[in-house]
């Protein structure tokens, strides 16, 4: 499986596996189906949100590691 990185769009990782929301509000992400998760990097939603992406990345990559 693909590994998240800090530049990939928010729904796209969604689409690769929901099972990712979780950890997406987890870390305060809560509107992850509004029209800027379609087109908005993770890395851009976390500065706009004030979250760390290291640590939310490093959290969805072992979400996918231990399925």
């Amino acid at each position: 499986m693909a590994k998240v990185t800090e530049d990939m769009i928010i729904r796209d990782v969604l689409v690769m596996d929901e099972g990712t929301a979780p950890v997406f509000m987890k870390h305060g992400m809560h509107c992850l189906f509004c029209p800027s998760a379609s087109s908005e990097s993770i890395k851009d939603a976390c500065a706009v949100h004030g979250i760390d992406p290291k640590k939310l990345i490093d959290d969805l990559n072992e979400y996918l590691e231990g399925k």
